[in-house]
Formats: C-alpha cells, structure tokens, sequence
C-alpha cells in the first residue's frame, strides 16, 4: 500500500479505532529539532512581550504600592509557566497536535491510533517536557542527552512525552517521490495490465529508471551491453514475456511505467482510506487514468534479445 519508490523512508503502520490501517511517516530527530527550535524563539518572543506588558502596568501602578518583591517573582513565574506549558498545550489543541514550529516543519502530534490528540494528551507532553525534556528543571543537562538518546533509539521516533501520553509525531506533507517516469509505449498496454511484477525490487526499478534517462550520456557498446543486461534481469523476474520484436528501451519502458501506475493506485486507495478515517491526516488523490490503447500493429520483427538503442532525451521533469 505504499509508494514502492520511497522504500527506505521511515514510515510506520497504525490502526484506527475503526480498525483502518494508516500508513504515516514518522518524524524524526532532525526535523522535530528544527520545530522545536522554532518554538522556542516563539515562545522567547512571547515571554518578552508579556514581561514588557507587566513592566508596563507595574510602571502605571507604581504610585498606588501594589506590587511588592514577592508578587512580581510570582507574577515572573506564572509567565514562565504560561509560556512553556500554556504555548503547546493551547496551540496543540487548537490546532489538532500543531504549534507554529511544527506547522512550518509540516509536523503533526497524533494518538498512537492515529487520531487527533485532546487537551489531555497535550497537557501530557507539555508537564513531561518542563520536568525532564525541555526545558527540563529536574536534571537540566543529563535530562537533554537522555531525552535525545530516547528520541534517537526508540523505533517510532517518540520522546519521553509521547510514551507517557501515547502520542507519536508525523510529517504531514508527503513528498514527492516519483521522479521522471518513461510514458507506456501504447502498443504494449494490453501487456502490461497482465505482469507479474512481485520479483521486480526496488534497486532493479530504480537502475532501469536511470538508465531510460540517461542512456544517451553513456558511450556504445556500454549502452547497448548495459540494456540487454537490464532487459535480460527484468525479463527473468517478470512475466509473461515480451511481444515479439519490441525493442529493448519501449519494454524497460512499459515494465516501469506499469509498475508506477499500480503503486499510485494502490497508494490514493491507502489515502483514501485515511481521509475517510480522519480527512486532516492526509488528503486523498487520484491517479492519472491510463492512456487509451490505439490497434496493436504486427509491424515489429522480434530480436533475439530485447535491445537497448538509443533513446531520445526524456525532458526535464517539472517540480
């Protein structure tokens, strides 16, 4: 149910409470650091402003006595509390599990079961967070490496706040994993639709992607020897077999431009899926239809072995 393109990216299945298995892709160290350090220039940002407010009024006030030496340090740490604790707790629940830091990192705090946190989980994350993980009072240093250490090991990429509150964080934004791909040589879509493609692994897809598109930087014989070795492995991991006398490059190219259609249909059901559970979790999309199929020709003579001559240069894919 996935992209099979992206293989290697961390990802994670998780099953709602409707017994629907969504697939997330989970965030990790890197991008939950930048968010919260975003977060923090926020919050600094904010601390000062409500400081230079109470400033403000304690100026005004001054006559009256009001404020004496104990109230303005309680007055400072309820600030203190309002901006570390209050900041993620309310923008996590306002926002369904986002602060402005992980909004612009496209990051979101969901339930282990994939649903949108409450105020409770927040709470959660938020108390863990000012005790032992940031700005951590307890053990500032130690408390710093070990929720690193915590984040960094544990499989999903939780920190101590999202065990205790059974939260994970993911990214929201999917990112664009198809690169170029050949267009089906329509003579050979009738053929295509009856592959049997579950020997063809990613590393064989990914060397007959790059050689479709580069094939014309490569010098003769390597060209032509370099394609008959690709037709010849893809050929031994896929059936049927090719129609006679298709040349080498449109066979590598129907085998690929197949593989890419039945991912994407297999991936906008998974999305499906996962925006009829919870439409803010990811937005579901519709794979192009496939070309319409002309009258097949017998003009072809078959080769011994599929070739590999020379391609025209695939254009530039545009982002």
């Amino acid at each position: 149910m996935t992209d099979t393109s992206a293989a290697g990216m961390p990802g994670e299945r998780l099953v709602s409470g409707e017994a629907v298995e969504l697939e997330v892709r989970v965030a990790r160290a890197g991008s939950r650091v930048l968010a919260l350090m975003l977060d923090i220039v926020l919050q600094f940002v904010l601390l000062l402003g409500l400081l230079m407010a109470t400033a403000i009024v304690v100026y005004l006030t001054a006559r009256a006595n009001i404020f004496d030496q104990g109230l303005l340090e309680a007055i400072v740490v309820i600030l203190m509390a309002v901006v570390l604790v209050g900041y993620p707790v309310f923008f996590e629940t306002i926002l369904r599990g986002r602060t402005p830091g992980k909004a612009a990192m496209g990051l979101r705090v969901v339930r282990d079961d994939g649903g949108p946190v409450r105020s409770r989980h927040a709470l959660a994350r938020a108390l863990v967070g000012l005790a032992i993980e940031w700005p951590g009072l307890l053990f500032p240093v130690v408390s710093w490496l070990g929720s690193l250490g915590v984040l960094m090991l544990n499989p999903s990429g939780k920190r101590i706040g999202d065990l205790v509150a059974g939260t994970i964080v993911i990214h929201e934004r999917t990112p664009a994993a198809w690169g170029w791909v050949p267009a089906m040589p329509p003579p050979l879509t009738r053929w295509a639709a009856l592959l049997d493609l579950t020997g063809l692994d990613d590393s064989l897809a990914l060397a007959v992607r790059h050689f479709l598109a580069r094939n014309r930087e490569i010098a003769e014989p390597a060209r032509t020897a370099l394609g008959q070795a690709l037709a010849r492995e893809v050929a031994s991991r896929t059936t049927p077999p090719p129609p006679p006398g298709v040349p080498g490059w449109a066979y590598l190219a129907a085998v690929l431009a197949e593989r890419h259609r039945r991912s994407s249909h297999r991936l906008a059901r998974a999305r499906a899926a996962s925006a009829a559970v919870w439409p803010g979790l990811y937005a579901p999309i519709t794979p192009k239809p496939p070309a319409s199929l002309p009258n097949l020709t017998s003009a072809w003579t078959p080769p011994a072995v599929p070739s590999a001559p020379v391609m025209p240069r695939p254009p530039v894919p545009r982002p």
